[in-house]
């Protein structure tokens, strides 16, 4: 995927876009151009690393996504996995399987709620996340080269303030 440099990039012969919604008087067209930047920035950001690096351990972005934040908390159950990828319970069910036919995580189920379902990671797990890291690390500092180091502060810490206004 080729980065866009700005808005106008997108297309072969150089025309404006056509937008659905390019009439945002009376709207915050700050916030509509902050929201599709950040969009179009994790797509390309997923797209690099499931290409460069997640695709060499058979990965895909939802599955390293969960084994990360397995290493990070050792043990999760599974709503809470769904919160924090993102995703259903279904779909965090069916990367799960996936994710323990590979040896990378185990559930084990409350002998009290059976509807309650603990997921960890493994040895195995631990080692993928640990060998992948180094080039998965490597893809975000490619990401925010154009950024200073004051920048980076910057925005880690507006991003981190969007992030916080999502919490409930």
């Amino acid at each position: 995927m080729t980065p866009l440099t700005n808005r106008n990039d997108a297309g072969s012969d150089n025309k404006k876009p056509n937008r659905p919604f390019s009439d945002l008087s009376g709207r915050n067209k700050e916030a509509a151009y902050i929201a599709a930047a950040l969009y179009r920035s994790a797509q390309q950001l997923r797209v690099k690393m499931e290409k460069e690096v997640l695709s060499a351990h058979k990965l895909s972005w939802t599955a390293f996504s969960i084994l990360y934040d397995l290493c990070e908390w050792e043990t999760l159950d599974t709503r809470r996995i769904a919160a924090l990828s993102g995703i259903t319970a279904a779909t965090a069910s069916n990367v799960l399987n996936t994710l323990e036919k590979k040896g990378l995580c185990s559930r084990q189920t409350n002998k009290r709620d059976r509807r309650l379902v603990f997921v960890s990671i493994t040895d195995e797990g631990r080692k993928v996340i640990e060998d992948l890291y180094p080039d998965f690390h490597q893809g975000e500092i490619e990401l925010t080269a154009c950024l200073d180091k004051q920048e980076q502060k910057t925005l880690s810490a507006l991003l981190q303030k969007i992030a916080d206004n999502f919490i409930t």
